[in-house]
């Protein structure tokens, strides 16, 4: 965890498992970890990562809570679920990379002023989240449009040969083959949007 820890601090990259997969941690509030992380990913520059909280306390302070994320949350956090709500004005987060604040983008429906949150329910990822103190890339461990890793030689195998790798992988050996987290925009007032169906 220490190793991890540190890696994190000094803008790198760390492969960890969640409740659905292998996942990519980074810095969420160093644009040029969140660059790599995209290089790495080879993930389109317009698509947003979102963030992981170990609490939602700690959520609510970067975001805009309201009725419908409180509801849901009651039900279903920690989980694999990813809430897209509205940024606090003074939020100093950085889904998109290269960028000092967030900018419009298409992917997952996330805008200008919105972040997905995840608390994923597994404890490597919730002590991470919880240790590491500052909001925390979520994407899944893969090549963007490739499938999900549930194991560390399936990352290892998946990036063989790629320019840019993972700083660190943690191993929690192989995962369950899960569904990836249900994706729902709550930005919009009476209006609840599902963007992924996942195992909610």
């Amino acid at each position: 965890m220490s190793e991890a820890l540190h890696m994190l601090a000094a803008g790198g990259i760390v492969a960890h498992a969640t409740e659905t997969c292998y996942g990519f941690a980074c810095d969420l509030t160093n644009p040029q970890a969140v660059a790599r992380l995209f290089a790495l990913k080879q993930r389109p520059a317009d698509q947003p990562v979102s963030a992981l909280f170990s609490s939602i306390e700690e959520a609510k302070k970067f975001v805009e809570w309201n009725d419908e994320a409180k509801k849901l949350a009651r039900k279903h956090l920690p989980g694999p679920l990813t809430l897209i709500l509205l940024l606090k004005e003074r939020a100093c987060i950085c889904p998109l990379p290269s960028l000092p604040s967030p900018v419009p983008g298409e992917g997952m429906g996330m805008g200008a002023r919105t972040l997905g949150i995840r608390i994923s329910s597994h404890p490597l990822a919730q002590e991470l989240a919880k240790r590491f103190g500052k909001p925390l890339s979520t994407t899944s461990a893969n090549l963007h449009g490739q499938k999900n890793t549930y194991s560390t030689a399936e990352i290892i195998e998946q990036f063989k040969g790629q320019k840019v790798q993972p700083d660190l992988i943690i191993d929690s050996g192989k995962l369950r083959t899960t569904p990836p987290s249900t994706v729902m925009d709550l930005t919009e007032k009476q209006k609840l949007k599902t963007l992924r169906k996942g195992i909610i």
